[in-house]
């Protein structure tokens, strides 16, 4: 990974599937009672992970051509927004100029970009990690590379981002890849 995208070891935290990496993600970032902002029509494991643990969920409506209203979703004061991209299930995407402007919009959130899908047709944002410290990619080996069976996620973000996964994970269980993941 730290050669394909061009990223440092330190930036980069790999785990069990792209589920565990999201749900740490809401185990190290968001406190109870602590709001999240996400659209109502996307992957449905994010309600779950904030009912799971009691973050406040602030969902918002698409807009009627079923793209996210991304403005409505940067005012809502909150402590991160959560951006598929492309959206699950939807399938639109959002430009790396528009997932840009959010970030320099909302500097005081944690912008959580799950690109599960990014490499049927789209840009990744993991090429703005350098450039904003509240931007957390997460993708999957699952979709475009086919290796479901493998359970192998992964998160790329500034290094306090990935310490705060990795805390997580040594709490939990320190060895969530299998012998044969760690290879690939």
């Amino acid at each position: 990974l730290s050669s394909f995208y061009g990223v440092s070891k330190e930036k980069i935290y790999v785990g069990n599937s792209s589920d565990e990496v999201l749900s740490f993600t809401w185990l190290a970032f968001f406190g109870r009672g602590e709001k999240v902002v996400y659209p109502d029509i996307t992957y449905s494991f994010y309600t779950v992970y904030s009912q799971l643990y009691e973050v406040e969920e602030c969902i918002v409506s698409l807009k009627d051509d079923y793209t996210m209203d991304l403005e409505t979703m940067s005012k809502i004061p909150a402590k991160a927004v959560v951006i598929t991209n492309p959206n699950a299930p939807t399938g639109i995407a959002l430009t790396l100029e528009e997932i840009e402007n959010f970030l320099k919009n909302n500097q005081d959130k944690l912008v959580v970009v799950d690109e599960a899908y990014v490499d049927f047709g789209n840009e990744s944002a993991i090429k703005l990690i350098d450039k904003y410290d509240n931007l957390l990619v997460v993708q999957t080996f699952s979709k475009s590379r086919s290796l479901a069976g493998l359970r192998i996620g992964f998160a790329m973000g500034n290094k306090e981002l990935i310490n705060g996964l990795k805390v997580i994970k040594d709490q939990f269980n320190p060895y969530t890849l299998d012998s044969i993941s760690n290879l690939v």
